[in-house]
């Protein structure tokens, strides 16, 4: 029911690799899930940001930290100085939209 198992759900169906990073869990939509991104045992294009806005910054420094592509900062979060650091690293941003919103419209 949440809005993150709706999108990652939605990015799989349509032929995207999605690698679940949540502590809470071990297994996503049949996929393994990873405690935190330095788990993960290989290189990460995106970072969909599925957090309250004052926690985001925490998972784009991680995205940062893991050498990520781009961070996604969905619909309603927001932190600008996250984004800058992400900016100044080199990363590609997008704050405030839905990946599945984007998806679908274009």
């Amino acid at each position: 029911m949440r809005a993150s198992h709706g999108v990652a759900s939605y990015m799989k169906r349509h032929g995207y690799r999605i690698i679940p990073v949540n502590p809470n869990e071990t297994e996503v939509l049949g996929v393994k899930a990873y405690p935190s991104l330095a788990d993960v045992p290989e290189k990460i294009d995106l970072v969909d940001i599925f957090r309250r806005s004052e926690e985001a910054g925490k998972a784009v420094d991680e995205g940062i930290a893991v050498g990520a592509k781009a961070v996604w900062l969905q619909e309603g979060v927001i932190d600008h100085d996250a984004a800058r650091r992400a900016l100044d690293a080199g990363l590609l941003v997008v704050m405030d939209r839905c990946w599945l919103k984007e998806h679908v419209r274009r």
